[in-house]
């Protein structure tokens, strides 16, 4: 080889995408997680690293970031190298709705991430605990009319989705509740057993077990159909609320600026991940919906939320305290 054609070889080699020479991954991925370990986003999130690692040859680390709405983890990944090695399991909630409860939010959701692929849709169930004697929507509206701001609903902390699942729910009924935030499911959960809090608007995920042994009970479903899991408890529109749909959407994203043939790895891989049978059934029994999309087609239902729940937001009065 002449002297001219080894120095254009190497001027090739050093304009070439990183991972045209150096494969990625070559060492574990964190995903962080935007609530604590024990919720319904931390079951979905464990599944996905489990499956992710496999189809990318390096172990997924899962990093519980929980704490004012998601909005931790969310900075901790935007500010993070765009190399592909720290992702964010992004939600609805993180990415969707803060922008219109926090005026002074430190990321993004736009700018800031580069979106790798849509993964998870959980409808959130209307649950009642031991506290409450209700068993349909209408007997636990009527019982909020007898007691306005009597009756309580808590959620997984203010301004998530179940926070806002349950501020739609008044203003669709015309009902006052006291919300009570909690920092994730899992202490929302105890309370609920234990008749602290009178109901939720939660993921049929972590209540699964006690609404099927009976120690609470499950009114709706907060999806536009019916659960394959719940064929026998309505949705919220066919109880009495005609309009009411919120389905909670998960799915993995990138720091901005990340390559596009590492988000395109990514991607393919995540997309293999979400499609092995036994995981697919595993969630279809507990209610999930594992979906797919591009990284274009996850960006646009971003954009599109952020519109929706700002509308939502306003409307229904709810804010950060």
């Amino acid at each position: 080889m002449t002297r001219r054609r080894i120095l254009l070889a190497a001027a090739a080699l050093a304009a070439a995408p990183l991972t045209a020479w150096a494969a990625f991954p070559d060492k574990p991925v964190r995903l962080l997680v935007p609530f604590p370990a024990g919720g319904a986003a931390d079951l979905m999130a464990r599944g996905l690293a489990q499956h992710l690692g496999e189809q990318l040859g390096q172990q997924v680390l899962v990093d519980n970031r929980g704490g004012a709405g998601g909005t931790i983890a969310c900075e901790v990944v935007a500010r993070a190298p765009a190399d592909g090695y720290t992702l964010l399991f992004g939600t609805m909630g993180t990415q969707a709705i803060n922008p219109a409860l926090y005026p002074k939010l430190r990321y993004d959701p736009l700018k800031d991430f580069a979106p790798v692929a849509l993964t998870h849709l959980t409808p959130r169930v209307l649950v009642v605990g031991p506290s409450m004697t209700s068993r349909t929507v209408a007997e636990f509206v009527e019982a909020a009319k007898a007691k306005p701001g009597q009756l309580t609903y808590g959620s997984a902390g203010n301004g998530s989705s179940s926070h806002l699942s349950g501020a739609l729910f008044e203003s669709l009924a015309g009902v006052d509740l006291v919300h009570v935030p909690y920092k994730g499911s899992a202490p929302l959960l105890t309370d609920l057993l234990a008749g602290r809090v009178d109901a939720t608007f939660d993921s049929f995920t972590v209540y699964e077990e006690h609404i099927r042994s009976g120690r609470v009970r499950a009114l709706a479903v907060t999806s536009r159909t019916r659960m394959s899991a719940l064929p026998q408890v309505p949705t919220l529109a066919q109880a009495g609320l005609p309009g009411y749909e919120v389905s909670n959407w998960l799915g993995v994203l990138a720091p901005a600026g990340t390559g596009k043939d590492v988000v395109a790895a990514l991607h393919a891989a995540v997309i293999r991940a979400m499609a092995d049978p036994a995981m697919k059934r595993q969630l279809t029994a507990l209610g999930i919906e594992p979906v797919s999309s591009t990284p274009q087609e996850f960006a646009d239902l971003i954009r599109s939320d952020i519109t929706k729940w700002a509308r939502i937001v306003k409307a229904s009065g709810a804010k950060v305290e």
